[in-house]
C-alpha cells in the first residue's frame, strides 16, 4: 500500500474519505486533542491549517515526554534522525538529507538541516540547552524551506520558539538526580516590572559522570558539565510596538569522547587490534580528550504593527568558541608502544545576522503575504592539529591546519497566498540568494620524521567563490471541511558550496565544492475526526537532488566532501493523536523512506549508484501512550514512548561496517502533581532496553576496524519541580 502511495494518489477517493470524516467537526470539548500554533510560515497559524509537513512539541509535551535534547525530538519525529560526532558536534538528517560529519569539522562548510533559535540562524557551535530556554514549543519542518527561511535549509529545519516575557509573574525550579551521579538544577522566572516592561530569566546546571571508561587513564569519559543562562527583557511602549532584547550564554567543560575500536573477529591478532577491550563502553586511549564550548547569543526583535501590516526586525550576534580534543584511533599494543591518532580542534566563530520582514493581510483577508530581506556575515577561524603515533616512522608526527573563512549571504524574499474561494488558496513564493566564501588555508608539518597523513606536502593557499540561487515555492490548499485540509506543493532548496575541512594537498584545499539543489514535490492532508478527539495528518513526497554534497572518508588521509551527482527520495509520513476517553491519549507516527543515489560514480572503480543515502532508515515507527488520572485532587500521569527504527548506513558506500542495525528505544515517565499545581515529582527512564546505538561511524576497511561513539545507555532518575 505504501509503495503505491509513493507514486500517486487518487484525489477523488481521497476527497470522499476526507469529506466523510471531516463532517464531524464540532465544538471544542475538554478532551479535544491539544491545539498547537506554529510559525512554519513565519506567522502564527494553527498547525492544522499549514500546508507544510511540520511536527510541533509544546512545552507541556516536552515536559511530559522528558524531552531534553534534539536527539529526543528526533526519535519521536517521522523522517528525522539525529547523530553526533561528539556531544557538541551534532549532525541531523531529515528525509535522508543531512551532513554526514559534524559541521564544526569543516570551517568552510554548512549543514543541510539547520537550526533557528527564536528566528536566529544557528550556523555553528550548537544551540543552548533546551532546559535553559523557556520554550513555548519546538517545530520540525521537513523538506526544503528555501523561500521564507532560505539559508541552507535544503533538508529541513528545527525551530526553537521561546515564551516572551509577560505580565504574569512566575517561577519554576526543577531539581533532578539520576544514575551516573546525574545532578541537575534548572530555574526559570518571569517578572513584570510595570505594565510596559517585563523580564524573564533562566539558568541550568547539569553534571554527570561519564557513560564510558578509559582503561588507559583510569577515568570516566563522555561525562557532562554544562552551565547555561538566559535573560530577556520585553518593552511595550505602545499598543503597536513590541520590543524584545535577549541573550543566552552556554559554558560547557567536560572530558572527551574517545572512540570505541571495534575489530574484526578474524583480525584480532593484527597489530591494530592487540589489547583492545571488547566492551563497547571501555576505551583504550592515551588521553581522555576534552570538550569545551562557550556560546554567547545576543538578539533584538522588534514588531511594529501598522495600518498596513506588521514590520519585524530580528538582529543577532552569535559568538562561539570551541576547543575539542578527540582520541579517534587508539590501540594498546605491547607496552609501552601505542598506536594513537588524536585530533585537536580550536574554533572561533562570529556570526552577525539581520532580517527585515513585512507581513500583511489585505482584501478582507483574501490576500496574505510577506516580503523581506536577509543578511548574514560569518567569520570563522579554525585550527585543527592532527597527531599520529604509529610504529611506521613515515606515519608518525604532528601536522597543523589553520583556516580562516569569511562568508557573506544576502537574500530578498517574498511569499503571497490568495484565496480564490473561501476554501481554495494558492501560494507562490520566491527567494533570491547571493553568497560568497573566501578562505585562507595552511597545512604544515610540526614534528615527526615524516609528513603524517593526510599531509603530502606543506601548503599555504587561498580560495574564493560566489554562488547565487533562485528558490521558489508553489502550493495550493483546499479546506474541504472545517476539519479537513488537503494540499500540494513544489519547493526548491539550496545549500551553499564550501571548502574542505582539511586536504592532503594545496590545490584540493583551495578548490571549493559546488552547492547542492533540490526540488521537492509533496501532497498531504491534515484532518480531525470524532469531534476532534482524533487527529490524522500525512504526506507523500518525492525529492530530486542535484550535486548532492557527500562526505567520504579516505583511509589514511581525510574526510573529503564532493558533489555526488544526483539522488532521488520518495516517501510517506503519517502522524496521529487520539483521545478515546478523558485522560487517555495515544499518539504516534510512521515514515517510509526510499532514498538512493541515482548517479554516483566514486572514482574509476567504485560506483555507488543505487546505494541508500546516509542516515535514511526505510522504516521508522513511534508510538506513545499517556494516561492522566485524578487521585483525590492529585494529578497522576503515566507515559511510555516506543520507537522502532530500521537499519541505516552512515556512508555512501553502504559497506556493512558503516551500518547501524535496526533498534528499539523505550522511554517512560510517571509523575504526580499536587492539587495546587505547585509541586510535581516524577520518575523517568530513557533507553530502557539499553540499546547500543552508534551516533557516528568511521570505518578503516584495510585494517578491518570501526571507530564508534555511542548514544547514552539506559538512564533513569527522579525529578522534583516547584512552581509559583
Amino acid at each position: 500500500m505504501l509503495k503505491s502511495l509513493t507514486y500517486g494518489v487518487s484525489w477523488a477517493a481521497f476527497g470522499a474519505v476526507l469529506m466523510a470524516g471531516g463532517s464531524a467537526a464540532a465544538q471544542s470539548k475538554a478532551n479535544d486533542v491539544e491545539e498547537v500554533v506554529v510559525t512554519a510560515q513565519r506567522v502564527e497559524e494553527n498547525i492544522q491549517q499549514v500546508p507544510i509537513s511540520v511536527s510541533a512539541y509544546s512545552s507541556a509535551m516536552l515536559e511530559r515526554q522528558s524531552i531534553e535534547t534534539i536527539q529526543d525530538i528526533a526519535s519521536r519525529t517521522p523522517g528525522f534522525s539525529a547523530g553526533a560526532v561528539d556531544p557538541i558536534q551534532t549532525n541531523f538528517a531529515i528525509r535522508g538529507i543531512g551532513s554526514a560529519f559534524g559541521i564544526s569539522q569543516n570551517a568552510g562548510g554548512d549543514a543541510s538541516v539547520v537550526v533557528f533559535v527564536d528566528g536566529v540562524y544557528a550556523g555553528r557551535g550548537g544551540t543552548p540547552d533546551i532546559d535553559a530556554l523557556n520554550l513555548e514549543r519546538v517545530e520540525v519542518l521537513r523538506g526544503p524551506q528555501g523561500t521564507l527561511f532560505g539559508k541552507n535549509a535544503v533538508g529541513g529545519l528545527i525551530q526553537f520558539v521561546s515564551k516572551k516575557p509577560s505580565a504574569d509573574p512566575s517561577l519554576r525550579i526543577e531539581g533532578q538526580y539520576g544514575n551516573y551521579d546525574r545532578r541537575q538544577l534548572n530555574a526559570r522566572g518571569n517578572l513584570p516590572i510595570n505594565d510596559k516592561v517585563f523580564v524573564a530569566l533562566g539558568g541550568s546546571i547539569k553534571l554527570r559522570d561519564g557513560y564510558e571508561f578509559n582503561q588507559t587513564t583510569g577515568h570516566d569519559v563522555n561525562d557532562q558539565d554544562l552551565k547555561t543562562a538566559t535573560v530577556a527583557v520585553r518593552f511595550l511602549p505602545s499598543a503597536d510596538l513590541d520590543i524584545v532584547l535577549a541573550a543566552d550564554f552556554t559554558d560547557q567543560d567536560q572530558r572527551g569522547n574517545p572512540r570505541d575500536n571495534i575489530c574484526d573477529a578474524t583480525f584480532q591478532a593484527g597489530i591494530h587490534c592487540v589489547g583492545v577491550n571488547p566492551d563497547p563502553r571501555i576505551m583504550n586511549a592515551v588521553t581522555d580528550g576534552y570538550l569545551r564550548r562557550w556560546l554567547r547569543t545576543y538578539r533584538g526583535e522588534v514588531n511594529w504593527t501598522t495600518p498596513f501590516g506588521t514590520l519585524t526586525s530580528i538582529t543577532a550576534l552569535r559568538d562561539v568558541t570551541l576547543n575539542i580534543r578527540t582520541p579517534f584511533f587508539s590501540n594498546p599494543i605491547n607496552p609501552p608502544a601505542q598506536i594513537e591518532s588524536t585530533e585537536t580542534d580550536h574554533e572561533n566563530n562570529s556570526q552577525f545576522s539581520q532580517e527585515l520582514r513585512f507581513s500583511f493581510d489585505a482584501m478582507n483577508s483574501r490576500l496574505k503575504g510577506q516580503v523581506g530581506a536577509y543578511y548574514l556575515h560569518e567569520d570563522n577561524e579554525r585550527i585543527e592539529d592532527l597527531k599520529q603515533d604509529f610504529p611506521a616512522p613515515a606515519q608518525t608526527g604532528i601536522a597543523t591546519y589553520p583556516q580562516e573563512v569569511t562568508g557573506k549571504s544576502y537574500a530578498l524574499f517574498g511569499q503571497f497566498s490568495y484565496s480564490l474561494t473561501d476554501d481554495l488558496t494558492v501560494t507562490a513564493g520566491l527567494r533570491q540568494t547571493w553568497e560568497r566564501k573566501s578562505g585562507h588555508f595552511i597545512g604544515r608539518k610540526v614534528s615527526g620524521p615524516g609528513l603524517p597523513p593526510p599531509l603530502a606536502a606543506n601548503y599555504d593557499v587561498t580560495g574564493s567563490k560566489k554562488w547565487n540561487a533562485l528558490t521558489p515555492r508553489f502550493a495550493v490548499d483546499y479546506q474541504m471541511t472545517p476539519d479537513a485540509l488537503v494540499y500540494a506543493s513544489a519547493t526548491r532548496g539550496f545549500k551553499s558550496g564550501g571548502f574542505q575541512g582539511i586536504a592532503g594537498a594545496g590545490p584540493s584545499q583551495a578548490t571549493p565544492y559546488d552547492p547542492e539543489y533540490a526540488w521537492s514535490y509533496e501532497t498531504g492532508f491534515k484532518t480531525q475526526w470524532w469531534d476532534r478527539r482524533l487527529r490524522v495528518n500525512g504526506s507523500i513526497f518525492q525529492t530530486n537532488y542535484k550535486d548532492l554534497q557527500v562526505s567520504q572518508l579516505v583511509p589514511l588521509c581525510c574526510v573529503v566532501v564532493g558533489n555526488a551527482a544526483t539522488a532521488k527520495i520518495k516517501g510517506a509520513e503519517f502522524e496521529f493523536i487520539v483521545q478515546p476517553v478523558s485522560g487517555l491519549q495515544f499518539d504516534g507516527s510512521y515514515s517510509r523512506l526510499n532514498a538512493e543515489f541515482t548517479s554516483f560514480a566514486n572514482g574509476a572503480t567504485a560506483n555507488f549508484t543505487g546505494n541508500a543515502l546516509p542516515r535514511s532508515p526505510k522504516d521508522k515507527i513511534h508510538l506513545g501512550v499517556q494516561y492522566i488520572a485524578d487521585l483525590q485532587g492529585w494529578e497522576a500521569l503515566a507515559r511510555v514512548d516506543y520507537t522502532n527504527q530500521s537499519k541505516m548506513y552512515f556512508e555512501a558506500s553502504n559497506i556493512p561496517t558503516q551500518k547501524q542495525e535496526g533498534y528499539i528505544n523505550v522511554d517512560a515517565r510517571v509523575s504526580l502533581t499536587s492539587p495546587d499545581k505547585r509541586w510535581e515529582v516524577a520518575v523517568w527512564g530513557k533507553n530502557l532496553t539499553d540499546e547500543l546505538v552508534a551516533t557516528y561511524v568511521t570505518a578503516f576497511a584495510p585494517y578491518r576496524q570501526v571507530l564508534v561513539p555511542y548514544a547514552p545507555p539506559k538512564t533513569y532518575g527522579v525529578t522534583l519541580v516547584w512552581k509559583m
